[in-house]
């Protein structure tokens, strides 16, 4: 699933996009924590497929994984 978050050297800066489209990963995580829902967003991004904004979320949740620290 995470093959379809890609980074492109001088495509949106660098930033994670979806499958090499210009659709980046933090736009379609903002619009989620912004209440949109998921069929809104499908809708106002036609190329886009459940499966990539399923992997938008597991790709955000990866990046949150620290490790923990016991004292």
């Amino acid at each position: 699933m995470l093959t379809r978050i890609t980074q492109t050297p001088g495509q949106c800066g660098g930033r994670p996009c979806i499958r090499g489209m210009r659709i980046r990963v933090s736009d379609i995580l903002e619009m989620l924590a912004e209440n949109v829902s998921v069929s809104e967003i499908l809708e106002d991004f036609p190329d886009l497929e459940l499966e990539d904004i399923q992997a938008c979320l597991l790709f955000a949740a990866r990046r949150t994984d620290f490790p923990r620290l016991t004292a």
